[in-house]
């Protein structure tokens, strides 16, 4: 049979090559039988694997199917994924629930606990202390960072001043075997893991120690050893690619999960709406966390979306979500813990919305003042900051204070200004990398792309770097 001589080509589908061969069945409107539907009629459930949409050749073909005669035919519909109810009320669904989805939190802005707070992790003293040391360590990063690109000795830079606590706090809940496929503004979750302060300022400078080779834009982190993909700057292309990842780790039976990020502007993408739908069908244990921080570089979330935010839309693709403060670190952390447990016992996505507000401008390339009042910007600066928050509730206690606070920070500014120095001191890798890495064997037209390159800067050697090797 031809069918059967092409599912023997695919493993995958060995278990039909038997079901195949064995006595055929002829029934009106089908023609051959499928092997799903043959053994629902012996009494066996039949595998998921082998539900073949078919079409009826005639509409006259459906009136040979016999349904069970029973009352609730005239109640609902037994339609593939459940029954449906049927009425006889003509209504729409509402574009919108009568009350937005809460926003779950555990500490107040002020760093109180909440007097009925669901909380139930208990974070101890070593724990709290390093979410938060890690939390100014990457404040203090942007702050240096962003003053060398505006110095003229980086030539792009991006913070994630305002979001300290989604990177750290998310980061601390997930296990280094988790994968983790950012965005552009998760560095945290890196330097959680162990990536240090020379490996950050190498890629920043492009110079003969970044991974990437020179070749990334800086701030396009990525590490083999931290499970962390090569960040990418086009919106949203992670995400399917998490569901892929996320997918192979089920195949292979890992106590793991991938987790990716993104922010509300990408969930605007296409992308992200195939990737929910597929990790729902596929039950593959990927998290999705969003950092909605009310915009999409110059555009407003009122202009992004219609929906109660991006939580909501998880239910649509039948995926479990739930909304959390995205500036309390003690939420974040609880909330990916849970989602972490979750997603890996039972192999399920699940979509986590974190409210946030991005302090900073969207990159060295933007002026966000120009489209959101400053008022705005120093409100969330000063009342809602992450890192406050936490400084308050580690002080309140007992695990902190003034002189380990004045500690810290001067030995990170110290840090920082060695390694932008040793990074600085390395040479560019060669221009020839540009053409490496990609065939065992360069092809001809690399090799006359490399040669003509060579030549080009030859001639016009005073508009390309010195310190370039060709």
């Amino acid at each position: 049979m031809a069918m059967a001589a092409l599912l023997r080509r695919q493993p995958f589908w060995k278990p039909a090559v038997r079901l195949l061969s064995e006595k055929t069945v002829k029934a009106p409107g089908f023609g051959l039988l499928a092997p799903c539907f043959r053994e629902h009629a012996m009494g066996r459930r039949p595998s998921p694997a082998f539900l073949w949409p078919r079409r009826f050749e005639s509409t006259v073909s459906q009136e040979h199917l016999q349904f069970p005669d029973d009352d609730d035919n005239h109640r609902d519909l037994d339609f593939p994924g459940g029954k449906v109810a049927f009425t006889d009320k003509l209504s729409f669904l509402s574009g919108s629930a009568e009350a937005r989805i809460p926003c779950y939190r555990v500490l107040d802005d002020s760093g109180h606990p909440l007097d009925h707070s669901g909380f139930s992790l208990q974070v101890k003293e070593e724990l709290a202390v390093k979410i938060y040391e890690r939390m100014v360590t990457l404040q203090m990063m942007d702050v240096i960072f962003y003053e060398a690109q505006r110095q003229g000795r980086l030539s792009f830079y991006l913070t994630t001043m305002g979001e300290e606590a989604i990177n750290i706090a998310s980061a601390a809940a997930l296990k280094d075997e988790d994968v983790v496929l950012p965005q552009y503004r998760e560095p945290g979750i890196l330097l959680w893991r162990g990536f240090t302060l020379q490996e950050f300022a190498n890629q920043l400078f492009g110079n003969e120690a970044d991974y990437g080779k020179g070749r990334q834009m800086p701030i396009h982190y990525g590490s083999n050893k931290h499970n962390y993909f090569t960040v990418s700057s086009p919106i949203a292309t992670q995400l399917p690619q998490a569901v892929g990842v996320a997918y192979a780790l089920k195949m292979e039976k890992k106590d793991a999960c991938a987790v990716t990020y993104m922010g509300d502007g990408g969930t605007s993408e296409g992308d992200f709406h195939a990737s929910l739908n597929f990790a729902a069908v596929t039950e593959s244990p990927v998290i999705f966390i969003c950092r909605n921080n009310g915009w999409a570089i110059s555009t407003h979330i009122n202009e992004q979306f219609r929906s109660d935010g991006v939580a909501v839309k998880g239910r649509a693709y039948g995926i479990r979500s739930i909304r959390v403060d995205g500036n309390d670190a003690l939420a974040v952390y609880d909330a990916v813990h849970h989602a972490r447990e979750i997603s890996v016992k039972e192999q399920v996505p699940i979509l986590i919305e974190a409210l946030t507000y991005r302090i900073g401008h969207h990159s060295t390339s933007d002026d966000s003042t120009k489209y959101r009042p400053v008022d705005e910007i120093n409100y969330w600066k000063n009342s809602r900051n992450p890192v406050s928050r936490l400084r308050r509730w580690v002080e309140r206690n007992g695990w902190w204070c003034n002189e380990a606070e004045t500690r810290l920070r001067t030995n990170i500014r110290k840090q920082l200004l060695e390694v932008i120095g040793e990074a600085e001191k390395l040479k560019k890798p060669p221009m020839a990398e540009l053409f490496a890495d990609v065939y065992d064997t360069p092809s001809s037209n690399l090799v006359e792309q490399q040669r003509q390159l060579a030549e080009t800067v030859r001639i016009h050697s005073g508009c390309y770097p010195p310190d370039v090797p060709v």
